[in-house]
């Protein structure tokens, strides 16, 4: 076999704050559950906590702040370093629609909430003021639209509790589910984008898959 062919997949992940959706890739990574190397992490907030886990696990790191250009800069490292897969993983800023649009069906984003339910930010909030029944977290593609591409795989739980902070440590759990499960399905070609939906194993799926949790 080739070197060529060896080489495994490679992604960049862009977050914004602490990072655990970092670590919890990163750890699936060196189980051996998924199959890719990351080959940069990129912030847009020099504080990021997520930053330190990837400098201390040797990943390449860059913040780009709004004074340059992070369409551009972002651009040239997918172009020239060849990468397969871009992850969204608590990053807070709205992707360019150029690069949406130039690299559509290579970028996912873990979101936190049912969707296509509560888009955008306060989605725990939201939940609470509802007294919604379920919630949960989604990996969906990332489009034009704000959090409005196929949602790909989602999970839910039942709200007992109306209270924000066992909200948010239950849908991390969630997320930290469901994100290694969509990066494999992306790595070994399990799925591919379509216009408004998707392909699973070549079959087209107009609905999310549903992941049931294991605890």
């Amino acid at each position: 076999m080739s070197q060529s062919c060896m080489k495994k997949p490679k992604a960049i992940v862009l977050i914004s704050g602490n990072g655990t959706n970092l670590l919890n890739i990163i750890n699936n990574i060196d189980s051996g559950f998924i199959n890719m190397d990351i080959y940069m992490v990129i912030s847009n907030n020099p504080k990021a906590k997520g930053l330190k886990i990837a400098e201390d696990k040797n990943i390449n790191i860059l913040n780009i702040n709004t004074s340059q250009s992070f369409e551009d800069i972002l651009s040239n490292i997918i172009d020239k370093n060849s990468i397969d897969l871009v992850v969204l993983a608590g990053f807070m800023k709205i992707l360019p629609k150029k690069i949406t649009d130039k690299y559509d069906g290579m970028i996912i984003n873990i979101h936190p909430s049912l969707l296509p339910k509560y888009k955008g930010l306060n989605t725990h909030k939201k939940v609470i003021e509802s007294k919604d029944k379920f919630h949960g977290a989604s990996v969906h593609y990332v489009t034009s639209e704000l959090d409005g591409g196929p949602v790909i795989i989602q999970s839910k739980y039942e709200v007992t509790e109306y209270d924000e902070n066992i909200i948010k440590q239950e849908v991390h759990k969630i997320e930290h589910e469901i994100l290694p499960i969509a990066i494999k399905w992306f790595i070994e070609g399990n799925i591919n984008k379509l216009k408004n939906n998707f392909l699973f194993n070549n079959e087209v799926l107009e609905c999310p898959i549903e992941h049931i949790l294991d605890h």
